[in-house]
């Protein structure tokens, strides 16, 4: 990948950083509910649905943060745009499109195809079901 990239994947990053610490900001006040949103059983409701909502997105961001953190060591360690399976170059129409990847294409189809269940212990969807075909014999 040409140094040219490189920084505009930097500066992207950067970027990303800087709005994941102003939404935290905003996102950061305490949940202190008053006696007002408690007065009946909808206004409870709404303010758990609320509740969950923020630390549903404080908890995503948190991951992505994350991923943006490692791209960067990457970036700064000579690594980023390399597969951390095979070690081929990760395509840059991928980068561009999940920039955080850390797997080329071929080896996340063959990782998302290792993964049979869920935790719930069901099959995914994408896979497909098992057809038990029977041959009659005349």
């Amino acid at each position: 990948m040409n140094s040219e990239a490189l920084s505009q994947f930097k500066k992207l990053f950067e970027d990303q950083r800087q709005k994941i610490a102003f939404s935290q900001r905003l996102m950061n006040p305490e949940f202190i509910l008053s006696s007002d949103e408690l007065s009946d059983e909808s206004d409870l409701a709404a303010v758990e649905l609320e509740t969950s909502m923020r630390l549903r997105m404080r908890n995503r961001e948190a991951l992505y943060s994350k991923k943006v953190e490692a791209a960067l060591q990457r970036l700064n360690d000579g690594t980023f745009g390399a597969c951390e399976e095979c070690e081929d170059d990760i395509e840059l129409k991928r980068l561009e499109a999940r920039p955080t990847a850390t797997l080329c294409v071929s080896c996340k189809e063959s990782s998302e195809r290792s993964e049979h269940l869920h935790a719930d212990g069901h099959r995914h969807k994408s896979e497909g079901q098992l057809m038990n075909l029977r041959i009659a014999s005349f």
